[in-house]
């Protein structure tokens, strides 16, 4: 098929042109954006019921992944008029309309996602809070949350005053298990397995993921925090297992103390901070996804390919088990 075929498809009720289906956006595997779209419909039933509601940043990659890319967070002008957005106050002097509100992107339907993969958003980043459905906010962390396919947090959103700078109240905390080299996502799984006691014994009850890069990443539902408030818990969690096990882990930021060790990221739980979403596929050499895995894999890895998954593996990993992140939605 030559890259500069288009199509046009019918999805759920919408009309979608589909645009160089041939064109290779991972060079190494030859995974095409074919291939990038039919995953995106394959694992939108499970990757949809966690990023309703929440604006979307969309890393673009139109040349494939070892080309430019750049990060959308405008819903872009020509956008389809059935498109779900949300608006959040910016005081950014970078933005286009300083002062002015920034309009999201919200994902919350199969055509909504098959658009955004047609402009070759490989990867999709979301905050850890969503859009009220009433446009209000709940004041509780997950009384905003939306179904998905429900279209009511996008539409309502837009209808209603912006969203705060920070966001709403965050309906999860996330830890972010950074290693530097040489650490690896095993000595992520190590760290991992020393933070999970100390969240249980608080009761945050916790569901690891890989980032689909390097890392590995921690996820628990929360209500009646903002997001300055678990920022602050998150980072407490980290300040004191680096007290505990100063040669694995680093709450700090800084570059120079992270050779070997895994960093807590506790800032991504800032309201203005997104984090790789679940089941989004990652702009790397090969199309790995941020995978929910099991607490079992975690104590079992050892080697870097023990939790090592891409696109294909994923889609039979949900065969066979489900959405291994179904507890925290609401």
């Amino acid at each position: 098929m030559p890259a500069s075929d288009k199509i046009t498809v019918h999805v759920d009720g919408r009309d979608l042109a589909l645009t160089n289906l041939a064109k290779v956006l991972y060079p190494k595997d030859g995974f095409t954006k074919a291939e990038v779209l039919d995953y995106y419909q394959r694992i939108s039933a499970v990757l949809l019921p966690h990023v309703a509601g929440r604006p979307m940043t969309l890393k673009r990659y139109p040349d494939g992944v070892d080309k430019e890319s750049f990060f959308a967070k405008h819903a872009p002008a020509g956008r389809p008029d059935w498109l779900h957005t949300g608006k959040i106050v910016s005081s950014s002097s970078r933005s286009r309309a300083p002062g002015e509100p920034i309009e999201y992107v919200v994902l919350d339907d199969l055509p909504s996602l098959m658009w955004a993969a047609n402009l070759a958003a490989i990867e999709l980043h979301v905050p850890m809070w969503r859009f009220p459905p009433d446009g209000q906010p709940s004041g509780s962390g997950s009384a905003g949350s939306v179904p998905a396919g429900s279209g009511s947090a996008g539409t309502a959103a837009a209808d209603t005053a912006p969203a705060p700078e920070h966001g709403w109240a965050p309906d999860l905390i996330v830890f972010d298990l950074d290693p530097g080299a040489p650490a690896t996502i095993v000595e992520c799984c190590r760290v991992a397995e020393a933070l999970r006691p100390l969240l249980e014994a608080d009761g945050l009850h916790a569901l690891p993921k890989t980032s689909g890069g390097k890392g590995l990443q921690l996820y628990a539902p929360i209500s009646g925090m903002d997001a300055e408030q678990a920022s602050a818990t998150a980072k407490e969690y980290a300040e004191r297992l680096e007290r505990d096990q100063p040669r694995l882990v680093v709450s700090r930021m800084t570059k120079s103390l992270r050779d070997g060790k895994v960093l807590i990221d506790w800032s991504q739980n800032n309201g203005s901070k997104t984090t790789i979403a679940i089941y989004s596929l990652r702009a790397r050499e090969h199309p790995t996804v941020s995978t929910p895995v099991t607490w079992d894999e975690v104590v079992a890895c050892r080697t870097v390919k023990d939790l090592f998954f891409t696109a294909h593996d994923v889609l039979d990993r949900v065969d066979a088990n489900g959405d291994l992140f179904a507890p925290l939605l609401p």
